[in-house]
């Protein structure tokens, strides 16, 4: 529950602080006096957006603080879930700078929005009239009969999981093998549209049976069979010059071994010149036995260079298709086209692995959806019954609740459409919220689901905007006897312009303007039994409440 509420720099309150009771807490004052501004500036600490045009003084930031005692609500998991430590007080704090920059921060701790909005839908819950307008909807209504039948609360049997998340889980495992399954049944589709030219491609590819490092050697030997000739005679040149001619280098150089040989007795230099002329003569006579080799296989062969032109021509063709420069870069393609008409089968496969497994989820999601809407069903002659009695405990005995029930396509929420149907004259044929409730009922009706809802909600705070529009006399009396049977497990905090309710509080706070010489504020002050009396006759007949507006305050607050 809130134990302390700091608003400083918001609209037109330039600083204030209540520390709400933990029952039935009640907030006056005079239209535009600023109840509202207050609503406000709890919704920005529950996460809503900010605007910097709100700021009191422009030059500084706007502080929202809240201080929680939630040790008795096993919140524990929600704050793990965000990875936040958990503490018994929990403090939510929210600052907007001059520029519009907005912080959020809980224990301390900076958040994001998204984060200090789940930790604040776990603290608070603030109807407004927005909320009211929110009942007329099939799926907030939806809501309320899941939270009334208990699906929404933890279930040891479903694994500690709620029936409408373990529902909900299911849900979306079916719809994600849904969506695998419908991407493989495209993939395959679009893969045997391409299944022929690929296998082309491929077959093109193999037949070819590349190699690699194959077009480098094919290109040298075309190179040396285009130029046969022309190598043959410089080889048999090259082979005259070694050891052939009269003056050949092999011959010239033996007699040079000789000579450095007989003038290795004066010095040992002379000896090592001579080995390494030796040296150089055998490394030569090996050069020219492969010259000469090399000359002997060198030969004309036209046909064998048209083979190899031919093949070079197959493998330049293939390149120019696949658009690449090497070999190398064609045996990847030629993998990649392996693996694609590979995967054609092992698409098969995957389809009916997906298949199965969406089938048997689908079962599964439907099992539980039935359960699910079971429990819904079982639960509409009871809400229909205690809706009744309470609408007729806040002034309408001819009210009519029935729940009108439709199946659905498996969605989010289960396979139930539902409609809660209203009519508050006798004899009038019920009909959707939208078309039969006026303004009043809708707040009694909406009261009324919230009083039915607090026992099953485990919610520390509720706050009411003004709920009692529309309604007055003994009803109102009625509607503050609710919200104190409320205030017996949840703190309440209500905005009302009703005496009856205002006499029912535990706490009641004032909100009023004081005017400044350069502009005005807001404030707010907790009452005293005396200054109750008072602000309950003015709320009774205005300005200047008589002595018998004095006693019917007296007389509302001694109720």
């Amino acid at each position: 529950m809130l134990i302390d509420l700091k608003i400083k720099n918001y609209a037109l309150i330039e600083q204030l602080e209540m520390n709400p009771s933990p029952v039935l807490n009640i907030i006056t004052g005079e239209t535009g006096a600023g109840k509202s501004i207050m609503l406000g500036a709890i919704g920005l600490l529950m996460g809503n957006r900010a605007d910097s045009k709100l700021l009191f003084n422009q030059e500084q930031k706007c502080v929202i603080e809240g201080v929680f005692d939630i040790s008795s609500y096993n919140l524990q998991e929600a704050f793990a879930a965000e990875d936040l430590d958990f503490d018994n007080q929990c403090i939510l704090r929210r600052e907007i700078s001059p520029s519009g920059k907005s912080r959020a921060f809980v224990n301390d701790t900076p958040v994001t929005l998204d984060v200090l909005r789940k930790i604040g839908d776990n603290l608070m819950d603030i109807h407004s009239q927005h909320d009211t307008l929110q009942l007329g909807d099939t799926s907030y209504q939806l809501n309320i009969l899941d939270v009334y039948a208990g699906n929404t609360s933890l279930d040891i049997y479903a694994g500690n999981l709620s029936h409408l998340k373990n529902y909900n889980d299911t849900y979306r495992s079916y719809k994600k093998l849904e969506s695998d399954y419908r991407k493989l049944t495209d993939q395959l589709a679009q893969a045997q549209k391409e299944l022929d030219y690929h296998t082309f491609l491929l077959s093109e590819l193999e037949e070819a049976s590349l190699q690699e490092g194959e077009q480098e050697q094919q290109e040298e030997e075309l190179k040396q069979l285009e130029n046969a000739e022309d190598i043959k005679l410089k080889l048999s040149q090259a082979v005259q010059y070694l050891s052939e001619s009269e003056f050949n280098i092999t011959s010239a150089l033996k007699d040079t071994a000789y000579l450095l040989g007989q003038l290795a007795q004066f010095s040992g230099k002379y000896e090592e010149l001579r080995t390494r002329t030796e040296s150089c003569m055998i490394e030569l006579n090996d050069v020219a036995g492969e010259l000469e080799d090399a000359e002997r296989k060198t030969e004309a062969d036209p046909e064998r260079a048209s083979e190899v032109q031919e093949r070079l021509n197959l493998i330049y063709t293939l390149q120019r298709k696949h658009q690449v420069q090497s070999i190398t870069e064609l045996l990847t393609i030629q993998r990649d086209l392996e693996a694609k008409v590979g995967s054609v089968l092992n698409l098969d496969t995957a389809i009916a692995n997906t298949q199965k497994a969406m089938q048997a989820a689908e079962k599964e999601m439907l099992e539980k959806a039935a359960i699910l809407s079971e429990r819904r069903k079982s639960s509409f002659g009871k809400f229909e019954q205690e809706l009744y009695a309470l609408l007729a405990e806040l002034g309408m005995p001819n009210a009519r609740i029935v729940i009108q029930h439709k199946e659905a396509a498996p969605s989010a929420t289960g396979t139930d459409e539902i409609s809660i149907l209203f009519s508050a004259n006798k004899g009038a044929q019920p009909q959707s919220l939208v078309k039969a409730a006026s303004g009043g009922e809708f707040s009694r009706l909406m009261l009324s689901v919230k009083y039915m809802l607090a026992d099953k909600t485990a919610l520390p705070t509720i706050v009411f905007d003004e709920i009692d529009t529309g309604i007055s006399g003994e009803v109102a009396v009625k509607v503050g006897k609710m919200m104190q049977q409320m205030a017996l497990k949840h703190q309440i905090i209500a905005i009302s312009h009703l005496p009856q309710i205002a006499a029912q509080g535990n706490a009641h706070y004032f909100v009023y303007k004081e005017d400044r010489e350069d502009r005005t504020i807001s404030r707010v002050k907790k009452l005293s039994d005396e200054e109750r009396v008072n602000e309950i006759a003015h709320m009774i007949a205005g300005a200047n409440p008589s002595a018998n507006a004095y006693q019917s305050a007296k007389e509302l607050l001694s109720l």
